[in-house]
């Protein structure tokens, strides 16, 4: 089992057609600083013992068939510097939690399901560097302080509400439209 890989401080098992679900001992990972298992065959939800995993720097999740939400538990990862869960099926809002990371410099959700509005508790962020979100059913109002971030950022093809701001709408860069009324 995955769980009794204890001491791993690597774990790449990406591209490599695993299929089936990431199970709960994953958690067990307390000392693991990468764990990259992109681009496989994985399906159902991401664990919630994946907030376990104390060290990680960098989770690799993106090209998959994960689904379901994200777990709150993913704000327990304080070393986070790179969360990418791209081009899977998750669905649900984006947890406030993900405010937490306050190491976190890449967060990079785009093309799934998610739902609900942007958390403000991203705005938390300071050293993120890249936010990229677009490709979801995400609603509401696209917040002020995208305008203010340093961070590149793209925010398209979601169902935001207008106006959007300007920094980001037709009249701007474009990277949060379109915006319905």
């Amino acid at each position: 089992s995955i769980g009794n890989l204890r001491s791993i401080f690597y774990l790449y098992l990406n591209t490599n057609q695993l299929s089936g679900t990431i199970p709960s001992s994953i958690g067990n990972l307390k000392s693991a600083d990468q764990v990259r298992l992109d681009t496989n065959q994985l399906s159902g939800a991401i664990p919630t013992s994946i907030g376990s995993l104390q060290s990680v720097r960098n989770l690799v999740l993106s090209f998959n068939q994960l689904s379901g939400s994200l777990p709150d538990s993913i704000g327990n990862l304080q070393s986070l510097e790179q969360l990418q869960l791209f081009n899977n099926q998750l669905n649900g809002s984006i947890p406030d939690s993900i405010g937490n990371l306050s190491e976190l410099k890449f967060l990079l959700l785009d093309t799934n399901q998610l739902s609900g509005s942007i958390p403000n508790s991203i705005c938390n962020l300071q050293s993120l560097h890249q936010l990229f979100l677009q490709n979801n059913t995400l609603t509401g109002v696209v917040p002020s302080w995208v305008c203010a971030t340093n961070a590149s950022y793209d925010l398209r093809d979601n169902h935001f509400s207008c106006p959007l701001p300007t920094c980001c709408s037709s009249t701007g860069n474009g990277l949060c439209a379109p915006c319905f009324a």
